[in-house]
This record gives structure tokens, sequence and C-alpha cells, in this order.
């Protein structure tokens, strides 16, 4: 499941560029580099509910766009980096342990599988937004 999502995300993920982060579907709307960074820190972030840690720091829950998604290589490293913590949680979690209640304050007391898979939902849902905005939306600054 995890190598599906990454593969499926990189095809939006790999259309960002300088130009293209800025893009919008409108003025309200969150830019695709905002978005994208979004992606990388809630994926790190959400791995503490795991018991993983990070030095990630949220700019983007709950927040507004005000250009936290300028740097590209800045957002990439944080998306690679979320991957590699989802790789290393598969790795090491004993199947039995999956089912095991983790504690979150946006769903509750849900099974770790439970969580897992919104992450990969999340990723989804954004990186199809971020698509959405390639290619119907404009740079707006």
């Amino acid at each position: 499941m995890l190598d599906q999502n990454q593969v499926s995300c990189s095809f939006a993920f790999n259309k960002l560029n300088p130009e293209t982060i800025g893009y919008r579907l409108n003025e309200e709307a969150s830019s695709a580099g905002f978005i994208y960074r979004h992606i990388g820190e809630t994926m790190n972030l959400f791995g503490t509910f795991f018991g993983m840690t990070t030095t990630v720091q949220n700019t983007t829950m709950g927040e507004t766009d005000k250009g936290q998604g300028n740097n590209l290589t800045e957002s990439r490293q944080l998306v690679e980096k979320g991957y590699k913590v989802l790789t290393d949680l598969v790795n090491n979690t004993p199947d039995a342990e999956w089912l095991e209640p983790v504690n979150t304050p946006f769903f509750g007391t849900i099974p770790r599988i439970r969580l897992f898979s919104h992450i990969l939902f999340h990723n989804s849902h954004h990186a199809g937004q971020i698509s959405q905005a390639l290619s119907k939306g404009e740079r707006k600054e």
C-alpha cells in the first residue's frame, strides 16, 4: 500500500518545480507548493502517534498559505523523510501491533492501521489537489 501511494502521488509531485509551486485554483486556495509541504509535514508529524520522534515543525496544519511552500527543495526533503518514516514503521511493526489502539486528537482512539491508512489517503487527496492546481490553476502571488 505504501509503495503504491508513493508511485501514485509521484505523478503530481514530480510536476512541481519552482515555476509551478505557486499555482492555485483561485485566490483563496492554497498553492501547490503549500499543499506539498503540508503533505511532508503531516507524514512526519503523524509518525509521532506511532512513537516516532521528529524535529519537523508544523507550519501548515490549520494555517493559511503565507508562502510556506516556496522552498521546493526543503519540501521535497520533508516528503522524502516522511516516506522514510512510514517505510520504517511498516518494516518494524509486527503484524499484531497494527490492531493496537493509538490516541489521536483528530479521530480519538483508533487502531494503528486506520491511522496509517488515513495518512495514505491524506497524501492521495492532496496529490489530487496539486494535480488540479497544476492543470486548471495559474500562478497567483
